[in-house]
């Protein structure tokens, strides 16, 4: 416990984020980086980020609502005091990538109109299978949905997007770079924490991976629905006309040429292998949706 309460202490927080990765960021990029002008000047290029733009501040929504809610179901001190710190972290989440609508074109008037236009149908419900977890105060379930579920899969689809911005949209890759530095940290946090409480708790496993099944079921068929309309990073590559060098890769496909279908099936499988290898790390066996 001593380890746990040095690495997840506010101290530590404080130290490797506000004073760390995220020191003299604005937004969590640079005051001085913007939006291409390319992707501002092509109206269906422009659709396509505000679109992937909307599912991150859905996902994010979810899990500030989720990280906020489980800490007085936490038992002990040292994780109310992490999820405390993640709290702020999924809040700074929502704002950076709100704060991108805006530098999109989006008028703040207009937000939540945007949001229920573009909102992928299928995260909100992997929104709902772990919000009723926390709402019942199932600390157990609720960090594994949090921690495991949904930051695994905010760190694939963070890195993904990241791979495919470097390239032509620092600004954006900037950004991404610090979330996906705050999400390493929450997957750490639900693999040292969980694993304890699993094997003090067995016979919560089957109800926790009925709740990674369903949610990973939604999960597949939000990544279907977002590639199926046009909406990976490929095509912001593609449609670039300042990419510079090398086309960006993405777990070994070229990003400029591989198709969505190609595009969706890497991350995909590269989600599902990192759910796999962290749930095996607690105790629990990764159960496929039907």
């Amino acid at each position: 416990m001593a380890d746990f309460l040095s690495n997840y202490s506010i101290q530590k927080w404080l130290e490797s984020c506000p004073q760390g990765y995220l020191e003299d960021t604005v937004y969590g990029r640079g005051a001085d980086e913007i939006e291409p002008a390319d992707l501002l000047q092509n109206e269906d290029y422009r659709e396509a980020q505000i679109r992937t733009t909307v599912q991150l501040i859905v996902g994010e929504r979810c899990a500030l609502a989720a990280s906020s809610g489980l800490i007085n179901a936490a038992p002990d001190p040292a994780s109310k005091t992490f999820l405390a710190t993640q709290t702020l972290d999924e809040g700074r989440h929502v704002e950076v990538f709100t704060q991108r609508l805006y530098d999109l074109g989006v008028k703040p008037v207009d937000l939540e109109s945007t949001i229920a236009t573009y909102v992928n149908p299928h995260l909100g419900k992997f929104a709902e299978v772990l919000l009723e977890k926390v709402d019942k105060k199932d600390f157990v379930a609720g960090v594994v949905g949090q921690n495991i579920v949904l930051e695994g899969m905010a760190f694939s689809v963070f890195e993904m997007l990241h791979a495919g911005a470097q390239a032509n949209n620092p600004k954006f890759a900037h950004t991404l770079s610090g979330t996906i530095a705050d999400e390493r940290r929450h997957v750490g946090f639900g693999e040292n924490r969980i694993g304890e409480l699993i094997r003090r708790y067995p016979e919560k496993k089957p109800e926790v991976e009925r709740m990674q099944r369903d949610m990973t079921k939604h999960m597949l068929a939000t990544f279907h629905v977002a590639f199926a309309q046009g909406g990976a990073p490929g095509e912001a590559t593609r449609t670039s006309a300042t990419r510079k060098g090398p086309a960006p890769t993405y777990q070994g496909l070229n990003m400029a040429e591989a198709s969505n279908e190609e595009m969706e099936g890497a991350l995909s499988a590269t989600v599902l292998k990192e759910f796999k290898t962290r749930l095996g790390r607690i105790g629990l066996e990764y159960q496929s949706p039907a």
